[in-house]
């Protein structure tokens, strides 16, 4: 008669009497909401409010567009020059392409006001600096070489040829141009409301982000095909004003802050974007594209 594997005879009885240790629970992963209540202060960096631009709409509306000055110093010096000399006020929005963009301001042949230039250097991307301190996603991406964020903007790297500049993510404010490469100088902007037109980057200057209010554009009625400019002037929104928030008495400032994207909050926020494991997810992807990390900003809150 064979003898008996010892082994076989053992588990059973080890599952009978309890003897081996039941497997631990996995703890699931948070979410990027969880991830995001549990930050501190110190993963939160308040938004220079000389970076900041109010545009105020008809109808008691608002959006709030923060300068990349360190991706477009050239073109967010010239968007600040035109709303300091109160050039927008009174100008509409005057184009909503479905799925595109929300456009405002005025003909980039328009006389423009002391301390704007009509030719600033296009800015589609710039030199990569030693002291930009980038933070790369792993993600492979079609459009860059390597994608990352800085100072709170989508970027894409060029490492190689030591290149960067902004991405036409959701909420892009890009410098309306014509042929010529230096003919956008900022009296025409627009902002990305649809799915991210990655064909524009490094050919259109990208000179900031809406940080809050997009949906005050994206809301807007469409203009007619094929590119929404409206054809009825009663549609356009009128900009009844556009501040720098520097230039706001501080007790009507907005104070924002956003996630710092150097953060180990930040990262743990990826890849809860990476890998969502809420219950109602079956396959995690594995995988982030640029756009689809939207960097948190929020009010600073009440000490």
């Amino acid at each position: 008669m064979r003898k008996l594997d010892s082994r076989l005879v053992l588990l059973p009885m080890l599952l009978i009497c309890g003897c081996v240790a039941a497997p631990r629970p996995v703890k699931p992963a948070p979410t990027s909401s969880e991830i995001l209540d549990a930050t501190t202060a110190a993963d939160w960096q308040d938004l220079d409010p000389g970076q900041l631009i109010y545009f105020d709409l008809a109808g008691e509306r608002r959006f709030i567009v923060q300068l990349a000055d360190s991706l477009a110093p050239a073109a967010s010096a010239n968007v600040r020059a035109l709303v300091r000399a109160g050039f927008f006020d009174g100008l509409t929005v005057s184009r909503v392409q479905d799925n595109f963009v929300a456009q405002w301001g005025a003909s980039r042949d328009t006389a423009l006001p002391g301390g704007a230039e009509a030719h600033p250097v296009a800015e589609f991307d710039i030199a990569l600096d030693a002291g930009m301190a980038v933070s790369r996603l792993t993600d492979a991406d079609g459009y860059a070489p390597a994608t990352g964020f800085l100072d709170g903007f989508p970027v894409g790297v060029d490492f190689a040829h030591r290149r960067i500049w902004g991405l036409h993510c959701y909420g892009a404010v890009g410098v309306g141009r014509d042929n010529p490469p230096d003919a956008g100088n900022g009296t025409e902007l627009y902002a990305v409301i649809g799915q991210a037109p990655r064909q524009l980057d490094r050919n259109i200057t990208v000179v900031g982000r809406v940080v809050q209010g997009i949906e005050v554009l994206a809301a807007l009625t469409r203009g007619p095909p094929p590119m929404g400019f409206y054809t009825d002037a009663g549609q356009a929104t009128v900009i009844e004003r556009a501040r720098v928030a520097a230039d706001v008495l501080a007790d009507e400032r907005i104070a924002l802050q956003r996630l710092d994207t150097r953060s180990a909050a930040f990262d743990a926020y990826v890849e809860s974007r990476r890998n969502r494991r809420d219950p109602w997810y079956l396959r995690p992807a594995n995988h982030i594209d640029v756009c689809n990390v939207s960097v948190p900003v929020r009010v600073r809150p009440s000490s």
